[in-house]
């Protein structure tokens, strides 16, 4: 079949797909009430009667406290989950964990043991729940250890409760650990993010000890991970060969209409997507997951699920869990998700707001602004060490969301730009210009929004309106960090903001112990604080548009860091000075931040080059051949024309802009064909060529592939078009 044939086919195919119902499993016949199968899939051990109640309060303990599990005690808890799993289907077990991948990895066990006797058993082995030992040298390691090296440990987290996955044909059993090596450096994403946790809640405790608070122990980071994506028709993948190599489309024409009428934003949702969404609701909140929020995103095609908050370890499992089921359940419904951050050039790309907050053990949001925030003294200064570390570590912070696909999308007019600035609102910048003044500040009350309308409920007005250009922006409880692409596991981007806010902490803790002991009463050293912080931060917070050039110009004279691309935020992991913090926060040590940079960079590079060779046979086996093939029809007509002394100045002009048009293609197609020449064994020196030079050549490439589609007739084209891909489903 010719590639047209095969995108017609498509075509048809995917226009008349009908809605996929789904039965719920287990004993539900019909949609019963979420509470009763919510965490049907999880191992929740507070619910098992074969475990002691004083184990219970035990694994509560041990896993607030980081203290050690006895063997006696994890024998237990590997008895009673053998005997759940096995019964709801699970015929294997694996230790799920995240590798520097940046996805998640799993080799199966089967729970057949043989007894004394030789008869076959169901067991999990206490050290089989506690320990595993995968090849470590088959995962990325930055150089961290030798190819021989084999030997990688992983532990479990007993933080993170152990579910159940399922396939065709049974379940696996699935406990969440931390992956490290021989030597015990951290080889993945949650060993980071755990101890970042740690630092941070013992600084936090520390800080609000010294203010009196002697009731607070812990201090827990708390996050909700909105998750976009696109959904695009089964039928059209495999014929995008960009899609499955790439994960995003590498030239195609926009469309006439697009987002730009806004009619897609939060519109009814189309049947056979909303019949996705509600498969995959069920199957989230039977795995625990409080998937709270779903809608039409802003481009078409686009869509966003967001949960319910959950403490940082969790909703990075549960994100991890999150991807992977929108990817599963799409299939079942004839799609397929793209996670990436620009699949499609022209309409917004995909992101993944991380809203992050802290919650001491007594339950007080610590960024709970309170009806009074201007007399609320213990907030106002959080928030500065907030801003403080945000200033402070603004590069880190953006070298945490660097990956190959964010570069399409950062500074793009659709997501926050490359420079981290902070976004507080009128009401706060204006109570921090009060106290740094020295003027008292009153908040008017802020009442309810009269709408004008009998029939309308008035409405409560917040102190803070929202800034969606704001890469890090406070928004009433929480800062929501916008920057983070959509196919990125969370867990590191956590672990450098939790570690940067955990060092001011720490130097803060100092700075009011040493104001109280001056003889100053608490609300004057919590007042000195601010200003100490402010006063050094205050060139970070901006609450205006980010996406005009002007912001750009005025944050260079703020002598803010403005990075553009991946391989140069990456440097900062090699700037023992810029990364040193996380060293000094006992979070990363300066080995295991040298093998994140030849991790990431050398990602960077696969991607890129990925992208180039993919663009590059596309361009040869599809876009040249349909040029081609159409010049030689207008031929045959011109030929034809000549015969019977018929004009065919239409056709020579459209000869002739076709020859321009492929002539320039080919050109450029040689050109960054020979970037493969070029290619180097230092990996740094890869990363500027493919950032600064192969980029902005596969961006001119990509605009002449755009130009043949647009003068080609639609049926000598066999690509899938945008509309095809955005339209039709």
């Amino acid at each position: 079949m010719s590639n047209s044939k095969a995108r017609k086919h498509a075509k048809q195919t995917a226009s008349h797909r009908i809605p996929c119902g789904f039965t719920p499993k287990d004993q539900y016949t019909s949609h019963p009430n979420i509470s009763d199968y919510f965490g049907a899939n999880v191992f929740d051990f507070n619910k098992m009667d074969s475990i002691p109640s004083a184990l219970k309060e035990r694994m509560i303990e041990v896993s607030q406290s980081g203290q050690q599990l006895s063997r006696e005690h994890a024998e237990i808890i590997a008895k009673a989950v053998t005997i759940w799993a096995t019964s709801n289907g699970a015929t294997h077990f694996c230790h799920w964990f995240q590798p520097l991948t940046g996805g998640s990895a799993e080799k199966h066990d089967s729970f057949l043991s043989l007894n004394s006797e030789g008869k076959p058993i169901n067991k999990l082995h206490v050290m089989q729940l506690i320990q595993g030992e995968p090849d470590a040298s088959s995962f990325p390691h930055g150089g961290g250890r030798s190819t021989f090296e084999a030997r990688g440990y992983t532990s479990w987290d007993i933080s993170s409760p152990m579910f159940l996955q399922e396939g065709e044909s049974g379940k696996i059993l699935c406990i969440p650990t931390a992956f490290v090596s021989y030597t015990g450096e951290a080889l993945d994403i949650k060993t980071g993010l755990l101890r970042s946790n740690a630092v941070l809640s013992a600084e936090v405790v520390k800080f609000l000890h010294q203010l009196g608070k002697s009731d607070v122990d812990k201090v827990t980071v708390n996050c909700g991970a909105e998750q976009e994506y696109f959904l695009i028709d089964k039928s059209y993948y495999h014929l995008r060969p960009d899609l499955v190599m790439a994960g995003c489309t590498l030239f195609g024409s926009l469309t006439n209409r697009n987002q730009q009428l806004n009619d897609h934003y939060f519109g009814k949702v189309p049947h056979r997507v909303l019949a996705f969404m509600q498969e995959l609701d069920y199957e989230l909140h039977r795995m625990g997951i409080p998937s709270k929020t779903r809608h039409n995103e802003v481009a078409p095609g686009q869509f966003e699920i967001a949960p319910i908050f959950s403490n940082a370890n969790l909703s990075a499992d549960h994100n991890q869990i999150t991807m992977a089921l929108i990817k599963d359940v799409a299939e079942r419904h004839n799609f397929v998700a793209l996670l990436h951050e620009k699949p499609f050039a022209g309409v917004n790309g995909s992101g993944k707001h991380l809203n992050w907050s802290m919650c001491d053990n007594t339950g007080r949001n610590l960024l709970s602004p309170g009806d009074r925030p201007e007399s609320n003294y213990r907030f106002l200064a959080i928030v500065a060490i907030i801003i403080e570390a945000v200033h402070r570590h603004a590069d880190a912070i953006r070298m945490s969301i660097a990956v190959h696909g964010n570069d399409h999308r950062l500074g793009g007019n659709e997501a926050p730009p490359g420079i981290i600035s902070v976004f507080l609102g009128d009401t706060l910048t204006n109570i921090y210009q009060a106290i740094m003044s020295g003027k008292d500040f009153k908040s008017s009350d802020l009442g309810m929004i009269d709408l004008g309308a009998n029939a309308l409920v008035h409405v409560p007005k917040d102190n803070t309106d929202r800034n969606r250009t704001s890469p890090f922006a406070f928004t009433g409880n929480r800062f929501e960090f916008r920057a983070c692409g959509s196919s990125q596991a969370i867990g590191f981007p956590l672990t450098v903001l939790n570690s940067a806010v955990a060092e001011v902490f720490h130097q803060s803790s100092d700075l009011l112990q040493g104001y109280l002991a001056q003889g100053m009463e608490q609300k004057q050293a919590l007042l000195t604080l601010i200003k100490h912080w402010h006063k050094n931060s205050s060139a970070v917070v901006f609450n205006g548009d980010g996406y005009t050039d002007e912001w750009a110009k005025e944050a260079k004279k703020r002598k803010l860091p403005n990075i553009k691309s991946t391989p140069e935020a990456l440097q900062i992991l090699q700037d023992k000075n810029a990364s040193k913090f996380m060293v000094d926060m006992g979070v990363f040590n300066f080995k295991e931040l040298e093998m994140r940079f030849n991790v990431m960079l050398e990602h960077y590079n696969l991607h890129r080059q990925i992208e180039i060779r993919t663009l590059l046979d596309m361009v040869r086996q599809y876009v040249l051949p349909a040029a081609i093939n159409y010049k030689g029809k207008l031929l045959t007509v011109v030929c034809n024309g000549q015969q019977a002394k018929i004009k065919t100045e239409v056709e020579k002009k459209l000869i002739d802009t076709l020859e321009t048009l492929t002539t320039d293609l080919y050109l450029q197609h040689n050109k960054l064909q020979k970037l493969e020449d070029r290619w180097s064994d230092d990996q740094k020196v890869n990363g500027e060529m493919l950032a600064n030079s192969a980029l902005p050549m596969m961006r001119e490439l990509a605009s002449s592939c755009n130009q043949v589609e647009s003068l080609i007739p639609d049926d000598l084209w066999g690509v899938p078009k945008y509309y095809d891909l955005l339209f039709i489903r």
